[in-house]
């Protein structure tokens, strides 16, 4: 698609970036002038960004003094261009009689003056996202839902459905029993009155919630609890039951409901694969898609094909564009066909802020690739930057955000240029195809190592391999959708050809996830993302200026810029292939040696960075002396100590999945003498069959309280039917296994009596209080000392100090592994009783903010050196020359 007009153009900095004037007559033509992509709205769009991100996470004092100070800022920036504009008056000169009057030559900007017009620009944005933002915390904060979450209050509201409902799988047991949404609050009332509503809370409730429609008002019941600083939501929801349905959604929205079930219903004969990914692809559907379909597409960056993204709007916008030109429309009707059809589309999948502004940058990038304009599209972008941020400033926190800018800048700025860069070595088209979905990644992997640290290896590939997919799925997904309430069986046909090319999508992410090397691990946090930014530029450097690098190492390019494969080589394919590779050297030079020295120390630094990464979550990093290693299972537990060659104590198992039983792999134990299972949670016993797959356990330890019912009635049949003897822990119970010892410090408050019943014991009955009721393991080896907490809480941890200040001989240890993942609720008298060298922070990827600060400086004050498994992967503690010392990670 060109269309100029529907696109104006914006002059550029110090340029006009229209035609060159014409030449003078007689003067020598001159050449037309190179378009200069105009930069001067992107520092006033960064601007506006931090100053949005600083304002979503203060109070609204502070950000109306922020207007204030910004206030009287623009209004002195407007004083001195106003000065400056004044006309400076010079010596009288006499007017000529005759003859017409010269024209008149305008005075030429001064460089002080277009630096005073860039900073007023860049305050004024600034200035614009703080008023604006500043009524949005007064409108938002103007309500009690705030007060009445920070007081843990109960209370009942009144609001309608404005979030996605998305199931939550819990952590405790394993199960998909939770739902969360988002509630545009109308009334809320708690402590016996009713208080002002204003804002939006999540909710977090029952699977019941999962079947509200999109826009209904409900009423709810449930303690509020107070968001995080930063979050757009005032509160959160814990609702006490299913919701009461007191509105139905708008007729507009009744609409779009009916249409997004009814796909489901058209969709439901497809194969698996098909049937999960098709509504997610057409309208953003993702209820359908399991974890593990789910974490391919995260391994293969395909994750933007359900998640409504500016690319779907892309190929809306261009296939209704195509069939107004094919039907010859005049552009004011194009023009508006083409609107109607985006604010449908917007109301189909739902108008979340993120698909509004999904839908913006997809219409940015696609008349910026259309065009072929970047020094148009590019200020067109910052300036929807900043209207976006000025309408809603809690975007600037948003991860969706950042890659969708970031994505869209390096489209427009970096399509055209890699696609002519490429084409004569593939041809245009394929040029084209390819230097999409690789500007993108190359411009959004620095960004997506902050959300998980690794890098989608075949993520070029993949979406390669699936774009050609992605249009038909989109479009004729939508089709379906339109078409299935009046005419269902004319759905069903459109949903099979749809359903096929999104198979074709969950095939090849599938295909790639399961490649080796999938993910290459990458360290997180700033440092890993500059990091990553670094080589990625200087990757681009050496790749744009190859022949400049040929000629370093002594290779003369016997062929021209852009001629593409050199005529030789051609030539090889027909006659011999010898003579492609005929070339002339020369002797290397000083400046070749420190070309490979400078370019050496690059690659040996970034390795260095990256080794430790890429090697601890393979456990390689172990050294053959260890003495506990604390196993990489993500959110949740997983700690072995050796007890021989080959033979270890193993205190839980992690999350469902194959990490624990590759840790001992790696470890190569093929005997566990016991097995300590602290409590029956998901994140705790989840990883059981992976374990006990390939490998004798002896013996299996486990608490006395059967809660969740159903987790501990999996455990205790999985382990009696691989005839693994069961006991019930007890205070006090011991046992020595080699030169290792252990003792049961406590097993649950002394609730639940302890059972030396072996085979299948009973456990007691409760509904709620497995984390005080984890067992408390102590461990002694001839080299340290270790305390297993499990998820102990308030009442578990005091208990435990209490027990230990009793006990003669002291009760410091050297390693402790902390209670809860690091949760906030640490004991500070049991951090000082232990007082640890070395404390072990098992957790992972997770919503609940775990570690803590919190936790990290109450162990850190009592003089330990904390270990975290989401920063270090898989580590081992080692004793040598009677020091204790930690290998494979570097950065706890």
């Amino acid at each position: 698609m060109r269309d100029d007009a529907d696109f104006p153009a914006v002059p550029s900095a110090g340029r006009s970036s229209g035609p060159s004037d014409p030449p003078s007559p007689g003067d020598p033509a001159r050449p037309p002038r190179a378009t200069a992509t105009d930069l001067r709205l992107v520092p006033a769009a960064l601007a506006a960004w931090g100053s949005a991100w600083w304002l979503t996470a203060t109070e609204p004092g502070a950000a109306l003094a922020g207007t204030v100070v910004g206030t009287a800022l623009m209004a002195l920036l407007g004083a001195l261009l106003l000065v400056d504009r004044r006309p400076r008056r010079g010596p009288a000169t006499r007017v000529p009689a005759l003859g017409p009057p010269k024209p008149r030559t305008p005075e030429p900007r001064t460089p002080g003056r277009r630096w005073l017009a860039q900073c007023a620009l860049i305050v004024a944005c600034v200035l614009a996202v703080l008023v604006a933002g500043t009524v949005h915390l007064v409108a938002r904060d103007r309500g009690g839902a705030a007060d009445l979450a920070a007081q843990g209050a109960t209370v009942e509201v009144v609001g309608r459905i404005v979030g996605e409902p998305v199931t939550v799988t819990n952590p405790w047991s394993g199960a998909a029993d939770s739902v969360r949404t988002t509630l545009a609050l109308d009334a809320l009332e708690g402590r016996g009155a009713a208080a002002p509503a204003g804002g939006r809370i999540d909710v977090l409730a029952g699977l019941a919630w999962g079947d509200l429609a999109y826009g209904s008002e409900v009423r709810a019941s449930g303690r509020l609890l107070p968001a995080d600083p930063g979050d757009k939501t005032v509160a959160t929801l814990v609702a006490a039951g299913p919701p009461t349905v007191t509105g139905a959604p708008v007729p507009v929205l009744g609409v779009v409901n009916t249409l997004r079930a009814d796909l489901l219903t058209a969709s439901d004969g497809l194969p698996a694969d098909a049937r999960a990914l098709l509504p997610g692809v057409a309208v953003g559907d993702t209820s359908r898609i399991d974890d593990e379909l789910d974490e391919a597409l995260k391994a293969t960056g395909l994750t933007h094909v359900t998640a409504v993204s500016g690319g779907h709007f892309a190929i809306v916008v261009a296939t209704v564009t195509a069939l107004c030109a094919t039907a010859c429309a005049p552009r004011q009707v194009r023009v508006v066909v083409t609107g109607v059809v985006m604010a449908g589309f917007v109301l189909l999948v739902h108008p979340d802020p993120s698909v509004l502004r999904a839908a913006t940058m997809g219409a940015v990038g696609l008349v910026g690739i259309g065009l072929g304009r970047p020094s148009r599209a590019l200020p067109a972008l910052a300036a929807v930057v900043v209207v976006l941020l000025v309408l809603d400033p809690w975007l600037a926190r948003s991860y969706g955000f950042v890659l969708s800018s970031v994505a869209t800048a390096a489209l427009v700025l970096g399509t055209q240029p890699v696609a002519r860069r490429l084409t004569p070595w593939i041809g245009k088209v394929p040029a084209f195809a390819l230097a999409v979905p690789l500007t993108a990644q190359l411009a959004c992997a620095p960004v997506l190592v902050l959300l998980d640290p690794s890098v989608a290896t075949y993520a070029v590939p993949a979406n390669l391999v699936a774009a050609p997919a992605l249009v038909p799925a989109t479009v004729l997904g939508v089709l379906a959708t339109l078409v299935a309430p009046w005419f269902p069986g004319a759905g069903v046909v459109l949903a099979w050809p749809a359903g096929l090319a999104s198979w074709w999508i969950a095939a090849v992410a599938r295909f790639f996830a399961d490649l080796p090397g999938a993910r290459l691990p990458w360290p997180g946090g700033a440092g890993g993302a500059a990091a990553l930014a670094v080589l990625t530029v200087g990757g681009l450097v050496l790749v744009w200026r190859w022949r400049w690098v040929a000629g370093l190492v002594g290779v003369r390019v016997p062929w021209s810029r852009g001629s593409g494969w050199p005529h030789t080589w051609r030539t090889a394919v027909r006659a011999n292939v010898r003579e492609a590779f005929v070339a002339r050297r020369r002797r290397a030079t000083l400046r070749l040696l420190v070309a490979w020295a400078v370019l050496a120390a690059l690659a040996a630094g970034c390795l260095v960075y990256a080794w430790p990464r890429w090697i601890a979550r393979a456990g390689r990093d172990v050294p053959a002396d260890w003495a506990v290693v604390a196993c990489d299972v993500g959110q949740g537990d997983g700690l072995v100590v050796r007890t021989g060659v080959g033979r270890g104590l193993m205190v839980d198992v992690g999350p469902a999945g194959d990490a624990a039983g590759t840790c001992l792999d790696e470890l190569g134990i093929e005997r566990l003498d016991l097995l300590v299972l602290t409590h029956f949670h998901a994140d705790h016993v989840g990883g059981l069959d992976a374990v006990l797959d390939g490998r004798q356990v002896a013996r299996a330890l486990v608490t006395g309280l059967g809660d969740p019912a159903d987790q501990a009635r999996w455990v205790l049949d999985d382990l009696s039917d691989r005839g693994v003897p069961v006991e019930v822990a007890g205070a006090g119970t011991g046992g020595v296994l080699g030169d290792v010892s252990w003792e049961v410090l406590q097993a649950g408050q002394g609730k639940v009596a302890p059972s030396t019943q072996r085979g299948r014991p009973a456990l007691a009955e409760a509904d709620g209080g497995a984390n005080d009721a984890s067992i408390a393991l102590l461990v002694t080896t001839p080299q340290l000392t270790l305390v297993a907490l499990g998820d102990l809480e308030d009442g578990g941890q005091e208990a435990l100090d209490r027990t230990l200040r009793s006990r003669a001989g002291g009760a410091e240890v050297d390693v402790v592994k902390v209670a809860h993942h690091g949760s906030r609720v640490q004991s500070i008298g049991l951090a000082a009783t232990l007082s640890p060298t070395v404390a072990i922070v098992s957790s992972g990827e997770n919503t609940y903010g775990h570690p803590t600060d919190t936790a990290l400086d109450l162990y850190e004050s009592v003089g330990a050196a904390v270990l975290r498994t989401d920063r270090c992967g898989t580590f081992a503690l080692v004793v040598r020359d009677r020091a204790l010392a930690v290998a494979g990670c570097e950065d706890g």
